[in-house]
């Protein structure tokens, strides 16, 4: 069975609403003093850093190594699928980063070598 619908209670019943209270203010905290920021200098950053890394001959040098052999392989792979091999891009793609990581590797093992070379020619004698 339905409930019946209560009349309406009449708007002034004689009781007042209680004013608010008033809220505290709050007080935005002062962040803690870092510490002195003049230890790091501009040149100091790591995006200088990364940019000097990316200036040198040797990243240079990888990265074309890289791009090299990268390439090779991608020709490679579209000789093999005009000849009848199926090579699709994605495998191709994983092929050729594959290539360039190979060929970055290599070249960055025979710069250690060179390396490790020069500095058992360049080790002094000591004499005691």
């Amino acid at each position: 069975m339905a409930k019946r619908a209560s009349p309406k209670k009449p708007a002034a019943t004689g009781r007042k609403r209680a004013a608010a209270k008033p809220k505290k203010k709050v007080t935005a905290r002062k962040p803690a003093r870092k510490a002195s920021t003049s230890r790091r200098s501009s040149s100091d950053t790591a995006v200088d850093a990364l940019l000097k890394l990316l200036e040198s001959p040797l990243v240079a040098d990888l990265f074309a190594v890289g791009a090299t052999a990268a390439l090779a392989s991608i020709a490679e792979s579209r000789h093999s699928r005009r000849t009848g091999a199926d090579a699709k891009s994605g495998k191709t793609a994983k092929a050729a980063g594959k290539a360039a990581a190979a060929a970055i590797g290599r070249r960055l093992s025979s710069e250690f070598e060179e390396i490790k070379k020069a500095s058992k020619k360049a080790k002094p004698t000591v004499k005691g």
